[in-house]
Formats: C-alpha cells, sequence, structure tokens
C-alpha cells in the first residue's frame, strides 16, 4: 500500500520505513508534528520535538514531500484509552495534541488520496500507539508499526548492522552527558549496553534516556552532512543532565548508490513454540466422526435468552441471543440481536460499554462482515473481546450471541483495562476489527479474542495451509497478549495461567496433534493449566483450521475487591489448583462416562471459577442418577454459574440438555445457557465427547 512516514527524524521512525519497504510497502509522503516558531523543543506526551531544525533535511533525503503542522493542543487526556468507548458519540477530544496529528493526516489524505497507510516508529509506547491508531481508525488508515514489543537489544543491533547511521542529538538518562551527543549508534552501542545493565535502562531509549537524528539510511537518496552545530544545556545536574544539539548547518552529500539492503525479519515462531511443530505420530481418534449436530427443539429450547447476576459480585451475563430471522436480512437480524442485547442490559442499569466479551455464532462465515458492521456501529474505543465461528444455527437463525458484562459504575479504566492494538507488526495479529486483543477486569481475570493462525506482518494464514503451524502461532500470539497486558497493568509478574481453553477446530482427524501440540505447550510453559476442550465448528475466519479461545488469570488479587487492604497498589498472589473427577456410574454401557474439571480456590474475593463437565454415552437413567451437582460439591466445587454454553454432538440424546441443566442448577427454569450444535467433541487428553458443560 502507499504509506505516510509519520517522521520525527529519529531511528525509529527512520528504521521503521525501511521494514515498510521490506514488506512491499511504497511511501510516498513524509508528516512531522513539531513546535511553533521561537521553540525548538516542547515537553510532549506524544512527539520527538527536538532535531525539528533538520527534519527538512530528512524528507529530502529520502526525496519525499514532508508535510508539517505546529503542535496548538496539550496532553489533555493522559489515561490509557483515547477517546470514547461510545461509536455514536464524537471520537475527538477538544484541545488534545493527538487532534493535530488528525489534521495532518488530513491534509496528507487530501493531497495523496491513494494513501492507506502510516508509518509509525513506536517501540514499546503504549500512550503513542493508541493514539496515533485512533486517529487512523477514524481516517480509515492501518498504521504500520514493524518494531513494536521488538527486544530492544536485539533492534539496536540490527540497526546498526542495516546501516542505519544516527546520532543523539539529546541525553536525559542516568550514565549519558553532553559529551556523548554526536556520536552515532555504533559508537554509543558498548555504553548503552553497559547502562542497561547497571541501571536497567532502555538500549533503545524507550524510557526517554536519548534521542537520535538519522543521518543516513537505506531509504536515503543522498546522507545528511552536519555543518554547524551546537550542544544546549538544560539541566547539568550531577546524575542525567538534560541536553540536546541545536543544528544550525547542514547540507545533503551525494547521491548514494540504489542498492536496498533488506533488514532482519524477526522469526515468525519463538524458539519456544517451534517445538509445537512436530507431528504427534499419534493414531487416529477410535470411532471419530464429524457431522453437524441437527436442530432439536428440546435441546435449544432450555437456552430460551435468559440473564443472570452472579451472587455478591457485578458479573451479568446474556445467553443464547437470538431474533426472529424470518424474512429480514442478516444485516437487520444483526441489528436486532445488539438491540435486544442493549434492552437487556439497559434493563439492569448497564449499557453495551460494560461488555468484557461477546461470543457470536455465525450459520455461515459469510456473515462476518454484517455483524462486525453492526459491531464498529455500536463500539468505539476498547471495545470487548470477541471469539466468532460458524456452527448449525437452526434455521431461519442466522446469529446467535452470548455476552459477559461487568458493572463499573463510572466505566473507569481502574476496574476494567483494553489491549486494542491495531498496527500491522511482526508482534501478533492487528484488531482492525471492532473488538480488543484483552480486557482484564479488576487486573484478575483476562479475556483474550479468539486467535488464529495469521502471520502478523501479513495478516494472511499459512500457505499451504498447516494445522500445527496456525496451532502454534494462535498459542503464541495469545501468550504475546496476555504478556503484554500483565505489563500494561503495571507489574512485573509473569505468573498469569489459563483459567479457560476452548480450541475450535475444522476436522476431527485433526485432534490427536492438536492435543499433542496443546500438552506439549502446557508441559513446558504453565505449571497450572487446564485441560483443553477441542470444539467442531463448520467453519472458521478466514478458513483458519484452529481458533484459540483462551481466558487467563493474572494470578493477582486486586486489593480492589478487598476492603481491608490498606494499599491499593498492592497485589495479593492466587493460587488456583485444578481438579478432574470421574463421576461414578452405575451405567452396563463401558463408554458411559461424565468427568467433570473445575478450580478449586479458597479464597473469597477470587473471581468466578471455571469447570466443564464431560457426557459420554450417558442415558437418561443414569443423568438422573448422577447428582451431579452433590458430587462436584463433595470434590470441592461449588459455585454459582454466571456462564453456561453446551456443547453437543449429534450423539447427544434429546433430553440431554434439560436434564443436565437441571442437575447442575436444580431448577427447571429457564437458565442463563448457549446451546451449541457442533460436529465433534474432544479434550486434550484424547476423550471423545457427546457433550460439554462448559461453565464459568
Amino acid at each position: 500500500m502507499k504509506v505516510v512516514a509519520l517522521l520525527s527524524g529519529g531511528k525509529d521512525s527512520c528504521f521503521n520505513l525501511v521494514h515498510c519497504v521490506a514488506n512491499g510497502h511504497e511511501i510516498v509522503a513524509a508528516a512531522s508534528l513539531g513546535p511553533g516558531p521561537g521553540k525548538e523543543e516542547l515537553d510532549s506526551y506524544m512527539y520527538q520535538t527536538v532535531g525539528q531544525d533538520a527534519i527538512d533535511y530528512v524528507a529530502r533525503a529520502m526525496d519525499l514531500p514532508l508535510y508539517r503542522r505546529v503542535i496548538s493542543g496539550a496532553a489533555v487526556e493522559q489515561g490509557n484509552e483515547y477517546g470514547t468507548r461510545d461509536a455514536s458519540k464524537q471520537a475527538a477530544v477538544s484541545g488534545d495534541e493527538t487532534e493535530d496529528l488528525y489534521e495532518l493526516l488530513k491534509i496528507v489524505i487530501d493531497a495523496h488520496p491513494d494513501v492507506k497507510g502510516v508509518s509509525v516508529g513506536a517501540i514499546l509506547s503504549n500512550y503513542q500507539r493508541v493514539r496515533v491508531e485512533h486517529v487512523c481508525r477514524r481516517l480509515s488508515l492501518t498504521a504500520l508499526s514493524y518494531l513494536w514489543q521488538r527486544d530492544q537489544t536485539e533492534l539496536l543491533g540490527e540497526m546498526i548492522e542495516n546501516g542505519l547511521d544516527a546520532i543523539l542529538i539529546k541525553v536525559a538518562g542516568a550514565g549519558l552527558t553532553s559529551k556523548h551527543i554526536g556520536k552515532s549508534l555504533a559508537q554509543m552501542q558498548p555504553t548503552l549496553h553497559r547502562l542497561r545493565d547497571m541501571y536497567q535502562t532502555h538500549v533503545c531509549g524507550e524510557g526517554g534516556e536519548y534521542e537520535t537524528l538519522t543521518l543516513n539510511s537505506q531509504l536515503f537518496k543522498r546522507p545528511i552532512h552536519l555543518q554547524t552545530t551546537e550542544i544546549v544545556m538544560i539541566d547539568d545536574n550531577d546524575v542525567a543532565p538534560v541536553a540536546f544539539l541545536r543544528v544550525k548547518d547542514a547540507s545533503l552529500g551525494e547521491p548514494s548508490a540504489d542498492d536496498f539492503k533488506p533488514p532482519k525479519i524477526p522469526s515468525l515462531l519463538e524458539e519456544k513454540w517451534e517445538s509445537l511443530l512436530i507431528n504427534s505420530s499419534l493414531p487416529p481418534l477410535p470411532n471419530a466422526e464429524q457431522r453437524s449436530a441437527p436442530y432439536n427443539p428440546q435441546l435449544i429450547d432450555v437456552g430460551v435468552t435468559a440473564e443472570r447476576w452472579l451472587d455478591k459480585s457485578s458479573w451479568h451475563s446474556l445467553s443464547n441471543i437470538t431474533v426472529d430471522a424470518t424474512s429480514i436480512t442478516i444485516e437487520q437480524e444483526c441489528t436486532s440481536c445488539w438491540e435486544l442485547v442493549r434492552s437487556k442490559l439497559e434493563a439492569s442499569q448497564l449499557t453495551l460499554m460494560h461488555i468484557s466479551h461477546v461470543n457470536v455464532y455465525l450459520a455461515s462465515m459469510d456473515y462476518f462482515p454484517a455483524i462486525n458492521a453492526v459491531m464498529y456501529s455500536l463500539f468505539g474505543t476498547s471495545p470487548p473481546t470477541r471469539a466468532c465461528v460458524a456452527v448449525d444455527i437452526p434455521s431461519p437463525q442466522r446469529v446467535c450471541l452470548d455476552i459477559i458484562a461487568h458493572r463499573d459504575n463510572d466505566l473507569s479504566q481502574k476496574s476494567r483495562q483494553a489491549l486494542h492494538v491495531q498496527g500491522i507488526s511482526y508482534w501478533a495479529p492487528a484488531n482492525i476489527g471492532p473488538y480488543s486483543q484483552s480486557i482484564t477486569i479488576e487486573r484478575q481475570r483476562m479475556f483474550v479474542s479468539g486467535q488464529i493462525g495469521l502471520i502478523p506482518a501479513s495478516m494472511t494464514m499459512p500457505s499451504p495451509p498447516n494445522i500445527l503451524l496456525e496451532m502454534a502461532l494462535s498459542l503464541q500470539h495469545a501468550d504475546r497478549i496476555a504478556t503484554l497486558t500483565m505489563d500494561t497493568l503495571g507489574t512485573s509478574s509473569r505468573d498469569y495461567h489459563n483459567d479457560s481453553a476452548i480450541l475450535w477446530m475444522t476436522n476431527v482427524n485433526d485432534v490427536p496433534d492438536i492435543c499433542h501440540a496443546w500438552n506439549i505447550a502446557q508441559q513446558q510453559y504453565s505449571s497450572r493449566r487446564p485441560t483443553a476442550v477441542l470444539v467442531g465448528a463448520k467453519e472458521l475466519p478466514r478458513a483458519a483450521q484452529v481458533e484459540a479461545q483462551l481466558i487467563y488469570n493474572t494470578a493477582l488479587l486486586s486489593v480492589y475487591a478487598n476492603v481491608d487492604a490498606d494499599d491499593e497498589d498492592e497485589d495479593i498472589k492466587l493460587r488456583l489448583e485444578w481438579s478432574k473427577v470421574d463421576l461414578p456410574l452405575e451405567a452396563s454401557s463401558p463408554e458411559a462416562r461424565i468427568t467433570a474439571e473445575f478450580q478449586r480456590n479458597p479464597n473469597p474475593h477470587a473471581q468466578a471459577p471455571v469447570a466443564w463437565i464431560g457426557f459420554k454415552s450417558v442415558t437418561r437413567e443414569l443423568l438422573e442418577s448422577s447428582k451431579i451437582a452433590t458430587r462436584l460439591q463433595q470434590a470441592g466445587f461449588s459455585a454459582s454459574p454466571l456462564h453456561i454454553r453446551a456443547f453437543y454432538t449429534p450423539a447427544a440424546p434429546a433430553f440431554f440438555l434439560q436434564h443436565a441443566s437441571e442437575q447442575l442448577l436444580g431448577t427447571t427454569a429457564a437458565q442463563p445457557i448457549t446451546p451449541i450444535p457442533v460436529e465433534f467433541l474432544a479434550t486434550s487428553d484424547g476423550v471423545l465427547w457427546d457433550a460439554v458443560v462448559y461453565i464459568l
């Protein structure tokens, strides 16, 4: 695509352009924001403003037209989110410096209407990324952020190796002094490594330790020569003096050879995930078959639209949201489903903005654009997480939703924190759609959107298709999202673990390989892990073969739930354990089985535990005599279910869901259950099931 360079003149903005070209994009213009006349630097939260006196030379060196604008705004909105969560309200924040970027890019688009992308040199700054992506979304542009979340030591070495010639033009970090100004990255590399080891500083300057000016790169037609400069001292203290370089005069050198040297591209998979690419060599599952589950009124009617509050908490769920789809378009059906969600939430003094996660079930992935369009019209900043699959919804319905919401009276960022990365990078797939990568509630439960095996830099699926590569990528994406989420929570802990693991699949013959890959991943990288439930879908987004739908627990108990805690910044560690029990059955069939796995957590402040119960070859008599709820309580599981999904295959008997819900919940009244017809069911221990009830 044609791209405008968001240019500061520093190493990051220039090196990201090299990666843009390496990924097939064309740079057609440059844009820069800076201080007004007579001001050499602003204390901007978002932009590098030092070095603006040389920015014209950087654009000319790359033979790009430069569009400039003076920063007139200030950091009005300083939180982790920018804008409003409600898409129907004004997106702009009046007086904020972010709006200067919006106006600048509008000028660029007017002059270059074919521009579709914006090159952004962000590495770690969520503050900058969130705001640039917000502007891009409003202008229908795509942010290209190939340096995002890169290891800084590796990245610095790659810049130098690729021939990027950048000098320090500002210092403001421990161990750096004015004598370092004017030195190149190659000259400074040993010093930056030493300071990192001594003071835990950022070798790429992401903590504001230093800023740079690029004098040459793979995209420069001619190098920049500084003729006259002056060092300006701002704060001459002994620990971290602050000084910058004033460029009084510069020139462009002789044209260089037009010989582009591509940069080093990060490996698609981290080393720890490559072990998942080994085939399991396990035999196919016996008696495995794949066929659509037929519509059965006895199954479906139990899941009439219902809602539930979780006792003594702020959690709320809506299940089996469908509408009469007779004689209406798919767009009207999607809109009506969401209007039903809105009305039910409003009846409980909630809004769409309180939704943490939504599951979307479609009769066909052909309807994916329709549900996306409706969600775009509803959600703005920090939308909920989402998983979307195609299953055999009974005709004429084509859409079914279930919702998990959490009451937050002021919709604050304190109890609900979102990670919504919309830029293209090597890190993980961009969520260009109306859903976040993760939503974390009260610093504990972390919902992650369904992850498929997209190649992040191209947003394409592996070709030719490879189920194990897709699986490895899906889990790597989820792991990177969870890791970054923990960083945004302001904790150094990496002790998060899976609360819930559902692996959507499209081919029952892949079950052995997926079981093997899941077990390798969990044995190596997680000490407390649930059994994964493998669910057969009719279709997945982008024709994927597997989609990982995971819920994590941060292993932190926020003191927001503990009124006795004195320190609001304190985190209490949670230790969750998993129990797995086979319920004793007096069955004539040796295949008859009811197995349950659930969390045990003695801490009264913990959020709702997770459980799954598998049923195989169970008769009505066995189900009625099993006393599931009593036996689970005796085994240590005691919880009021918030949200229940009942997956069932064609082998599930017609009486199953009605009787199972009575056994689990002790009532014949309508329960918050979403019945989901699927093509096959298994667990990561290699067992095939007729039905699985999944409880949150």
